[in-house]
């Protein structure tokens, strides 16, 4: 066959492995690590820390974990590094989850992990969470890598992602999310999420705020424990900024000068801290350059008029809401799709200020809001909602606020709610791109 054969050949196969996955495990979510942990001693991955294992940071976090995770990459990929990075969800193809520098997997790696993960599992029940979490760990124990980074799914202690000892463990933030799994509580959310730390080893604490669980268990564990605004810091110096901390030797070290970073700054010092607590050769130029690099799909993601951001719940709403509140006073269109069990008033309050008037969508999940209950919470706010669209359409949804955009009543587009709302509109502006696109 020729390469374009063999690669539509290889796509087909991994569509129908995870349409297989979605239905193999009795549960879409099935937090625990006795049945993902026997296949993975079956497949004998590098699961404890030690000297012939690729350092290893794993985040966990109600919101900033992935910006944290991709800055960091980008420092060590700039520094000349050998890095994997498992991430979720993903937006338009799943390949986005595992990257050998920066780069998505093929279609095959995955296939062949996924087959080899088969193999091993025999009786074993795993949900697509775990088989991903596998093919990942798998894929990078094949590859000649200096460092492993791997996102938490959901919580921390009983996640997938938890069966690999972390050498340096990040919480970014503990806010009220996926309650149903984690609790109302933020104290047990917090020390859910604190179950990545591992005795002895670096804990780093992303956020000024958080609740005394996430220190109490890296105290109890004996880590090194670095906390922002505690241990390490980061303030303004007019058009840069200056980090404040210590390496992994104790050192302490200033890093000034350093590039405003297109994701949230808390999260920049803390990518910063958990780099240099690696161990690995990083310098102060790699960091430098990897801040002013780093960018995350559907997190502050600009496109022309259009701003993209996963924000669906309440904290991630109000940090949004204040980099709008910060930019150049514009008419603003927002377009909203939700999950029927997040707190959608509390995510929406913070925006409605910023807003001049609303589109509220469909989304492709059975899990997602009926868009008229979110127009009639929206309206009963003081929002003003222009259309309801009761299909999953980002194509017609997208063509509508183009469509008040060419008019001039607005300014800019927000797509806001989930990483499903980011997809739809992903995968439309990149059409709308290619459309746009003229060979001379």
């Amino acid at each position: 066959m020729k390469d374009t054969d063999t690669d539509r050949a290889s796509s087909t196969a991994l569509t129908v492995w995870l349409q297989r996955l979605e239905n193999l495990h009795s549960r879409e979510i099935d937090l625990g690590l006795e049945r993902v942990g026997q296949v993975a001693r079956r497949l004998q991955l590098p699961l404890q820390s030690s000297p012939e294992r690729p350092r290893t940071i794993t985040f966990a976090g109600t919101n900033g974990k992935g910006s944290t995770l991709a800055m960091t990459q980008a420092m060590a990929l700039a520094a000349g590094l050998k890095v994997g990075s498992y991430t979720s969800p993903h937006f338009l193809h799943f390949n986005e989850r595992i990257q050998i520098q920066g780069q998505p997997v093929t279609d095959a790696a995955i296939i062949a992990a996924f087959e080899k993960i088969e193999a091993a599992r025999a009786e074993i029940s795993l949900s697509y969470f775990e088989f991903a979490t596998l093919a990942a760990l798998v894929i990078f124990n094949q590859s000649d890598l200096d460092l492993w980074l791997l996102e938490v799914g959901l919580g921390g202690r009983l996640d997938a992602v938890n069966l690999v000892d972390a050498d340096v463990a990040v919480v970014t933030t503990v806010a009220l999310d996926h309650q149903e799994y984690l609790g109302d509580d933020l104290e047990g959310i917090g020390f859910e999420k604190a179950g990545i730390f591992r005795p002895g080893q670096a804990a780093v604490l992303g956020s000024r705020q958080l609740p005394a669980s996430v220190r109490q268990q890296a105290t109890a564990l004996g880590c090194s424990i670095y906390q922002l605004g505690r241990e390490f810091n980061q303030q303004d110096q007019q058009q840069t900024w200056c980090w404040q901390g210590s390496d992994d030797q104790g050192q302490a070290l200033e890093l000034p000068g350093l590039p405003w970073p297109q994701l949230p700054r808390d999260n920049a010092a803390t990518a910063v801290q958990a780099v240099l607590l690696s161990g690995l050769p990083v310098s102060e130029e790699a960091i430098k350059q990897g801040l002013s690099q780093a960018r995350v799909t559907g997190r502050m993601q600009r496109q022309g008029a259009w701003l993209l951001d996963v924000a669906h719940n309440p904290q991630a709403a109000d940090y949004l809401s204040q980099q709008l509140a910060q930019e150049k006073p514009c008419r603003r269109l927002a377009i909203v799709g939700m999950m029927a069990d997040k707190d959608q008033a509390a995510t929406l309050s913070p925006l409605l200020a910023q807003v001049d008037a609303w589109l509220v969508t469909a989304l492709p999940t059975p899990r997602a809001e009926q868009p008229e209950k979110l127009k009639t919470l929206l309206e009963s706010k003081g929002g003003r909602v222009l259309d309801v669209f009761t299909q999953a359409d980002g194509r017609q949804v997208f063509s509508r606020a183009q469509q008040l955009l060419g008019t001039g009543e607005f300014d800019q587009v927000v797509v806001l709610g989930s990483f499903f709302t980011v997809a739809l509109f992903l995968d439309a502006l990149q059409a709308d791109t290619r459309s746009s696109c003229v060979t001379v």
